[in-house]
């Protein structure tokens, strides 16, 4: 688990959910207000699941809703949030505009994906965006009294693929000194479908604009870029422009291909006194007001593939993964400047893919495929990919270049090439389609599953493993190879399959004194039972296990390189997490050098270990004596007890009053302890316990 960051997971069920669960899938919350007021004060990532129902006043929230920083809230993207609706209002102060009706603030890097929004106050907005980058994908908003989603200040969002329609005043408003991009969205049956006004200078492109009373209105000294936008039937007009705003509709290298269709007064009306130029829009031109000069295309501008920087990647889902590749010159686009993320890849393709990506050694002779000549454009990357042991022929001989590649023979291909072993079958159960999965490919699944490298959109649940595997999710499970091989850093993403927060019940966890401590630490990633399904929480644990868990939970920072002992070789499983939870300071070697990783760590070796790693600190260490046992601790010992206690890290159970400070831990009490210190950092919320000690009682 050390490659991975501390991400968050959380699940939010407005029927079901309890705000007294631990927000797990299996124990979720009720109220998104519950989750969001403990995330704010979180340093770590945060995904939260939406399940279908209304989140308003009546199911517990507290409006405005305030989405922080490098959030997550993920409905059902494949549906733009049908069923998952937010719904409600609340005084809002902005900085600039004073108080305001809103239902959600969005604050830099929050991700809205897959969720209807509505406000239905006179003068409600429903999304309000100031002086932020937030990403908004595959949304609805509507019924707002006033505008669906509200720009302002020097935001820069990114809005994809949402829908926008029965809003009072306008779909989108954006003001200001905004930018920032709006794409693919479809806007209609509003008063005004997009309102663009002060400095505000966004590009909006590809966008649907119908039925609207007016399409786009344009005033003050806003300087938007139109690019290939539909807007058609609108009962007023198409396009206005007013005062001093100058909308860029195209230069001679640059057809602006906007497309005015069926508005009923006009297409565009210049309502300015500056002359507007028009190049390769289709419209009427009976249908213009205004002085408008219309200038041929002389020369489409051919884009070239600049890197990352590919015209029909912004918004997707998978644009970390493709730019992260890019990057790296494993991936590239096409000559007209786009990536093509949809559309399939063949075998071929994938195996240039895999020939740039991994290095290893060529491990079996390759015989000629009869149906590869020797100029083709990838033979070579065909043989090495093939000697690597990454793919294989088919019996007749051929290995089929231009056959597109299947989901599952591409996650087939990376867990043989890496020589990944293990899996368990029954980790199978996250997929709502694991009945298609053939029985051969079962085994290795499982394994690409529990080493995160599924990546699965829009519905992490479903594999979809029989169709064509297209080139975003190439690249997204080729960089998940890398991350899972120590080559790459994590890339935060809801779609990441987590076998963890997915998999079902342990059969040794029900009832057991730790098990919501358990699920939670399961719910985030942090820790996993065994291949048959149990958890063994009354196992106890060693201390080259405990170290791995601690590097897991904190990720500490690692200045130095940690000791070396005599005992830990570099060919050790836990060779890294222990040089990391030693040189961190959770823990320690002995007086001859050794770690002894197999020996089983003690309960106050946790609770010191907690202590020291962390820098806990309390003003006061002689409030004890509630403990009956106190006089069995070390002295040494008992400031790390009173601080542990302090902050609630100390889990004693059967008896909350009794630390058996020399018994071994199990790994029910330690997922207490490392969850319980988790909570005391500020990274997830906390857990009611009898067990957990209070010197407070």
């Amino acid at each position: 688990m050390e490659n991975y960051k501390l991400a968050t997971t959380v699940y939010v069920n407005p029927t079901k959910g309890n705000d007294a669960n631990t927000g797990s899938k299996l124990a979720p919350f009720k109220s998104l207000t519950r989750v969001l007021k403990t995330i704010n004060l979180r340093l770590s990532p945060t995904i939260i699941h939406l399940a279908s129902g209304l989140y308003s006043t009546a199911s517990g929230e507290i409006f405005p809703l305030v989405v922080s920083k490098e959030v997550i809230l993920l409905g059902n993207e494949a549906t733009k949030g049908k069923g998952i609706i937010i719904s409600g209002s609340g005084k809002h102060q902005s900085q600039i505009f004073g108080w305001q009706e809103v239902a959600m603030v969005l604050l830099d890097d929050a991700s809205l994906m897959g969720i209807t929004v509505s406000n239905p106050q006179t003068k409600g907005s429903g999304i309000w965006i100031e002086s932020s980058t937030p990403q908004i994908a595959n949304c609805t908003f509507r019924n707002c009294g006033r505008e669906g989603i509200f720009i302002c200040g020097n935001a820069k969002p990114l809005i994809v693929d949402s829908v926008s329609t029965g809003n009072r005043s306008a779909g989108l408003l954006m003001a200001g000194n905004s930018k920032g991009e709006i794409r693919r969205n479809v806007i209609q049956k509003n008063k005004l479908g997009i309102v663009i006004s002060d400095f505000a200078a966004p590009l909006i492109t590809k966008n649907q604009l119908s039925a609207n009373h007016m399409g786009i209105a344009i005033s003050r000294q806003a300087k938007p870029v139109l690019r290939h936008n539909l807007l058609e039937g609108n009962s007023l007009g198409g396009l206005r422009v007013n005062y001093r705003s100058i909308p860029d509709l195209g230069h001679p290298q640059d057809s602006a291909g906007n497309v005015f269709r069926n508005n009923r007064h006009f297409d565009v009306h210049n309502n300015t006194s500056f002359k507007l130029i028009s190049a390769g829009n289709e419209l009427n031109p009976t249908q213009v007001k205004g002085v408008i000069d219309f200038i041929a295309v002389t020369t489409q501008n051919a884009q070239t593939n600049s890197n990352a920087n590919f015209n029909d990647i912004n918004g997707h889902w998978a644009t970390a993964f493709i730019q992260a590749l890019v990057a790296k010159g494993i991936i590239s686009g096409f000559p007209d400047g786009s990536f093509r993320p949809e559309a399939p890849i063949t075998r071929a393709q994938a195996a240039a893919i895999i020939a740039k990506t991994f290095q290893l050694p060529i491990i079996q002779n390759v015989k000629n495929f009869i149906d590869i000549q020797a100029g083709f454009w990838a033979a070579g990357a065909i043989s090495r990919a093939a000697g690597m042991g990454f793919i294989s022929g088919f019996p007749d001989g051929t290995f089929r270049p231009e056959k597109n590649l299947s989901k599952i023979h591409a996650i087939l291909a990376l867990t043989n090439g890496l020589k990944l072993t293990g899996g368990n079958p029954n980790i199978l159960q996250v997929y709502q389609d694991r009945a298609q999965i053939p029985s051969y490919a079962t085994n290795a699944i499982a394994l690409a599953t529990q080493k995160r490298l599924v990546v699965n959109h829009p519905e992490a649940s479903r594999l979809e493993p029989l169709r064509d595997i297209t080139r975003a999710e190439v690249a997204a499970i080729v960089y998940q190879a890398l991350v899972a091989n120590n080559r790459e850093q994590p890339i935060i993403s809801p779609y990441i399959v987590n076998p963890d927060t997915n998999t079902p019940s342990f059969s040794d966890l029900r009832g057991h004194w730790a098990e919501n401590f358990i699920r939670a630490l399961v719910s985030m990633g942090l820790t996993s039972g065994f291949a048959n399904g149990t958890y063994r929480p009354n196992k106890l644990m060693n201390r080259a296990q405990y170290a791995a868990s601690i590097a897991a939970a904190f990720q500490p920072a690692v200045e130095d390189r940690g000791p070396q002992f005599t005992d830990v070789p570099k060919s050790f499983w836990a060779y890294k997490p222990i040089q990391i939870a030693a040189s961190s300071g959770f823990v320690g070697g002995f007086s001859d050098r050794t770690f002894r990783p197999h020996e089983n760590v003690g309960r106050l070796q946790v609770i010191v270990s907690l202590v020291n790693g962390l820098n806990l600190s309390a003003t006061n260490e002689d409030v004890l004596e509630h403990y009956t046992d106190i006089e069995e601790v070390p002295v040494y010992a008992r400031k790390a007890v009173y601080i542990a206690t302090h902050k609630r890290i100390m889990v004693n159970y059967p008896d909350p009053k009794k630390i058996q400070p020399y018994q071994k831990a199990t790994r029910g009490e330690v997922a207490a302890m490392i969850y319980q210190a988790l909570v005391t950092t500020g990274k997830t919320t906390a857990i009611d316990s009898p067990y957990v000690s209070d010197l407070r009682v």
